[in-house]
Protein backbone atom coordinates (compact mmCIF):
# COMPACT_ATOMS: atom_id res chain seq x y z
CA UNK A 1 0.00 0.00 0.00
CA UNK A 2 1.42 3.37 -0.97
CA UNK A 3 0.19 5.74 1.73
CA UNK A 4 -2.93 6.68 3.62
CA UNK A 5 -6.10 8.73 3.78
CA UNK A 6 -8.63 8.56 6.59
CA UNK A 7 -12.25 9.40 7.01
CA UNK A 8 -10.87 12.59 8.53
CA UNK A 9 -7.69 12.63 6.49
CA UNK A 10 -8.28 12.20 2.72
CA UNK A 11 -4.86 12.57 1.09
CA UNK A 12 -2.54 11.28 -1.55
CA UNK A 13 -0.21 8.36 -1.81
CA UNK A 14 3.54 8.63 -1.76
CA UNK A 15 4.95 8.68 -5.25
CA UNK A 16 1.95 10.43 -6.77
CA UNK A 17 -0.54 7.56 -6.91
CA UNK A 18 -3.87 7.37 -5.11
CA UNK A 19 -4.86 4.68 -2.63
CA UNK A 20 -7.19 2.06 -3.96
CA UNK A 21 -9.20 1.36 -0.78
CA UNK A 22 -12.48 3.19 -0.39
CA UNK A 23 -15.27 3.07 2.15
CA UNK A 24 -17.90 1.84 -0.27
CA UNK A 25 -19.41 5.32 -0.57
CA UNK A 26 -16.83 6.90 -2.85
CA UNK A 27 -14.75 8.40 -0.03
CA UNK A 28 -10.96 8.00 -0.22
CA UNK A 29 -9.67 6.66 3.06
CA UNK A 30 -6.28 6.75 4.85
CA UNK A 31 -4.11 9.23 6.78
CA UNK A 32 -2.16 11.72 4.72
CA UNK A 33 1.55 11.79 5.59
CA UNK A 34 2.41 15.02 7.36
CA UNK A 35 5.50 15.41 5.17
CA UNK A 36 3.47 15.60 1.95
CA UNK A 37 2.60 18.93 0.23
CA UNK A 38 -0.48 20.97 1.05
CA UNK A 39 -3.85 19.30 0.60
CA UNK A 40 -7.22 20.91 -0.04
CA UNK A 41 -10.70 19.48 0.04
CA UNK A 42 -12.42 20.96 -3.01
CA UNK A 43 -16.23 20.92 -3.24
CA UNK A 44 -18.25 21.08 -6.43
CA UNK A 45 -19.93 24.27 -5.20
CA UNK A 46 -16.56 26.02 -5.54
CA UNK A 47 -15.47 26.01 -1.90
CA UNK A 48 -11.94 24.88 -1.04
CA UNK A 49 -10.77 24.00 2.52
CA UNK A 50 -7.12 23.54 3.45
CA UNK A 51 -6.78 20.21 5.25
CA UNK A 52 -4.94 20.41 8.62
CA UNK A 53 -2.84 17.30 7.99
CA UNK A 54 -0.09 18.11 10.50
CA UNK A 55 -2.68 18.62 13.20
CA UNK A 56 -4.16 15.20 12.52
CA UNK A 57 -0.74 13.58 12.87
CA UNK A 58 0.25 15.56 15.96
CA UNK A 59 -0.64 15.25 19.64
CA UNK A 60 -4.21 15.97 20.78
CA UNK A 61 -4.85 19.71 20.52
CA UNK A 62 -6.95 21.60 23.13
CA UNK A 63 -10.15 21.32 21.07
CA UNK A 64 -9.79 17.54 20.88
CA UNK A 65 -9.00 17.37 24.59
CA UNK A 66 -12.23 19.29 25.24
CA UNK A 67 -14.16 16.63 23.33
CA UNK A 68 -12.42 13.82 25.23
CA UNK A 69 -13.23 15.56 28.52
CA UNK A 70 -16.97 15.27 27.78
CA UNK A 71 -16.73 11.48 27.59
CA UNK A 72 -17.40 9.49 30.75
CA UNK A 73 -17.67 5.91 29.50
CA UNK A 74 -16.76 3.57 26.63
CA UNK A 75 -16.28 5.68 23.49
CA UNK A 76 -16.00 4.84 19.80
CA UNK A 77 -14.03 7.25 17.61
CA UNK A 78 -15.40 6.98 14.08
CA UNK A 79 -12.99 7.87 11.29
CA UNK A 80 -10.15 7.94 13.80
CA UNK A 81 -7.42 8.70 11.25
CA UNK A 82 -3.96 8.61 12.89
CA UNK A 83 -5.62 8.22 16.30
CA UNK A 84 -4.87 11.38 18.28
CA UNK A 85 -8.42 11.54 19.70
CA UNK A 86 -8.55 7.82 20.45
CA UNK A 87 -5.27 8.27 22.33
CA UNK A 88 -6.66 11.23 24.30
CA UNK A 89 -9.62 9.11 25.38
CA UNK A 90 -7.42 6.22 26.48
CA UNK A 91 -5.18 8.59 28.45
CA UNK A 92 -8.26 9.53 30.48
CA UNK A 93 -8.72 5.89 31.46
CA UNK A 94 -11.67 5.28 29.14
CA UNK A 95 -12.37 2.21 27.06
CA UNK A 96 -11.77 3.62 23.58
CA UNK A 97 -11.99 2.11 20.10
CA UNK A 98 -10.81 3.83 16.94
CA UNK A 99 -12.52 2.83 13.70
CA UNK A 100 -11.24 3.64 10.22
CA UNK A 101 -11.56 2.10 6.77
CA UNK A 102 -7.84 2.62 6.12
CA UNK A 103 -5.40 -0.10 7.13
CA UNK A 104 -2.65 2.51 7.45
CA UNK A 105 -4.77 4.75 9.67
CA UNK A 106 -5.49 1.78 11.91
CA UNK A 107 -1.78 0.95 12.02
CA UNK A 108 -0.92 4.51 13.02
CA UNK A 109 -3.59 4.51 15.73
CA UNK A 110 -2.38 1.20 17.10
CA UNK A 111 1.13 2.66 17.05
CA UNK A 112 -0.06 5.16 19.65
CA UNK A 113 -0.78 2.25 21.96
CA UNK A 114 -4.56 2.19 21.60
CA UNK A 115 -7.11 -0.16 20.08
CA UNK A 116 -8.30 0.40 16.51
CA UNK A 117 -10.33 -1.62 14.04
CA UNK A 118 -10.41 -1.48 10.26
CA UNK A 119 -14.08 -1.27 9.43
CA UNK A 120 -16.64 0.70 7.44
CA UNK A 121 -18.83 2.76 9.77
CA UNK A 122 -21.91 1.23 8.14
CA UNK A 123 -20.64 -2.33 8.66
CA UNK A 124 -21.28 -4.26 11.90
CA UNK A 125 -19.22 -2.88 14.79
CA UNK A 126 -18.44 -4.17 18.28
CA UNK A 127 -20.72 -3.07 21.12
CA UNK A 128 -23.55 -1.74 18.99
CA UNK A 129 -26.16 -0.07 21.17
CA UNK A 130 -23.87 -0.07 24.21
CA UNK A 131 -21.36 2.75 23.65
CA UNK A 132 -21.62 5.65 26.06
CA UNK A 133 -20.33 8.01 23.37
CA UNK A 134 -19.67 8.03 19.64
CA UNK A 135 -17.54 10.73 18.00
CA UNK A 136 -17.55 12.29 14.53
CA UNK A 137 -14.77 14.90 14.57
CA UNK A 138 -12.66 16.65 11.91
CA UNK A 139 -15.41 16.87 9.31
CA UNK A 140 -16.43 13.21 9.57
CA UNK A 141 -20.11 14.18 9.62
CA UNK A 142 -19.59 14.41 5.85
CA UNK A 143 -18.87 10.69 5.42
CA UNK A 144 -20.96 9.23 2.61
CA UNK A 145 -22.59 12.54 1.70
CA UNK A 146 -25.79 11.83 3.68
CA UNK A 147 -25.61 13.25 7.24
CA UNK A 148 -29.09 12.02 8.18
CA UNK A 149 -28.23 8.43 7.28
CA UNK A 150 -24.88 8.70 9.04
CA UNK A 151 -26.35 10.18 12.23
CA UNK A 152 -29.06 7.53 12.27
CA UNK A 153 -26.35 4.87 12.01
CA UNK A 154 -24.36 6.48 14.83
CA UNK A 155 -27.49 6.69 16.96
CA UNK A 156 -27.76 2.90 16.72
CA UNK A 157 -24.25 2.56 18.17
CA UNK A 158 -24.87 4.43 21.42
CA UNK A 159 -26.74 3.30 24.51
CA UNK A 160 -30.17 4.73 25.36
CA UNK A 161 -28.52 7.35 27.57
CA UNK A 162 -25.45 7.76 25.35
CA UNK A 163 -24.41 10.75 23.28
CA UNK A 164 -22.95 11.45 19.87
CA UNK A 165 -20.47 14.34 19.62
CA UNK A 166 -20.14 15.83 16.15
CA UNK A 167 -17.99 18.65 14.83
CA UNK A 168 -19.90 20.98 12.53
CA UNK A 169 -19.14 24.00 10.38
CA UNK A 170 -19.47 27.53 11.81
CA UNK A 171 -22.91 29.18 11.58
CA UNK A 172 -23.87 30.17 8.06
CA UNK A 173 -22.60 27.02 6.35
CA UNK A 174 -26.08 25.50 6.13
CA UNK A 175 -26.46 21.96 4.82
CA UNK A 176 -24.59 20.99 1.67
CA UNK A 177 -24.43 17.57 0.01
CA UNK A 178 -22.56 16.76 -3.16
CA UNK A 179 -19.23 15.72 -4.62
CA UNK A 180 -15.74 16.64 -3.44
CA UNK A 181 -12.16 15.70 -4.20
CA UNK A 182 -8.72 16.21 -2.68
CA UNK A 183 -6.23 18.47 -4.46
CA UNK A 184 -2.59 18.18 -3.42
CA UNK A 185 0.58 20.05 -4.30
CA UNK A 186 3.02 22.74 -3.23
CA UNK A 187 3.82 26.06 -4.80
CA UNK A 188 5.57 25.41 -8.11
CA UNK A 189 4.66 21.72 -8.14
CA UNK A 190 2.14 19.99 -10.35
CA UNK A 191 -1.15 19.64 -8.48
CA UNK A 192 -2.55 16.16 -8.07
CA UNK A 193 -6.31 15.70 -8.08
CA UNK A 194 -7.84 12.69 -6.39
CA UNK A 195 -11.04 10.87 -7.35
CA UNK A 196 -14.40 12.46 -6.59
CA UNK A 197 -16.48 11.13 -3.71
CA UNK A 198 -19.76 11.95 -1.98
CA UNK A 199 -19.39 14.36 0.93
CA UNK A 200 -21.42 16.78 3.04
CA UNK A 201 -21.11 19.86 5.23
CA UNK A 202 -23.39 20.68 8.16
CA UNK A 203 -23.37 24.14 9.70
CA UNK A 204 -24.05 24.85 13.36
CA UNK A 205 -27.45 26.31 12.49
CA UNK A 206 -28.43 23.19 10.49
CA UNK A 207 -27.41 20.48 12.95
CA UNK A 208 -30.67 20.50 14.95
CA UNK A 209 -32.92 19.79 11.98
CA UNK A 210 -30.43 17.29 10.57
CA UNK A 211 -30.29 15.46 13.90
CA UNK A 212 -34.10 15.52 14.22
CA UNK A 213 -34.44 13.86 10.83
CA UNK A 214 -32.17 11.10 12.15
CA UNK A 215 -34.22 10.65 15.35
CA UNK A 216 -31.83 12.57 17.60
CA UNK A 217 -31.87 15.91 19.43
CA UNK A 218 -29.23 18.50 20.25
CA UNK A 219 -28.47 18.12 23.96
CA UNK A 220 -25.67 20.71 24.00
CA UNK A 221 -23.58 22.94 21.78
CA UNK A 222 -20.06 24.13 22.48
CA UNK A 223 -17.12 25.70 20.69
CA UNK A 224 -13.40 25.85 21.11
CA UNK A 225 -11.69 28.69 19.33
CA UNK A 226 -13.12 28.75 15.84
CA UNK A 227 -14.38 25.15 15.96
CA UNK A 228 -18.03 24.26 16.62
CA UNK A 229 -19.45 21.07 18.14
CA UNK A 230 -22.83 19.61 19.02
CA UNK A 231 -23.64 16.80 21.43
CA UNK A 232 -26.62 14.74 20.26
CA UNK A 233 -28.82 12.36 22.24
CA UNK A 234 -31.97 10.37 21.88
CA UNK A 235 -35.27 12.31 22.33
Amino acid sequence: MTSTISLDGFGVALGGGWPADHDGYGTPVAAVPATQPDHWLVYTDGRRDLLPVRRWHGPPEPAVESVAARCAGPTIDLGCGPGRLTRALAQRGLVALGVDISAEAVRLTQGRGVVALRRDVFAPLPGEGRWAHALLIDGNIGIGGDPVRLLRRCGALIAADGTLVVEVQPPGAGLWQGQAYVLSGSCGDRELRGPAFRWARVGAEAVARTAAAAGLRVADRFRFGGRWFAELARP
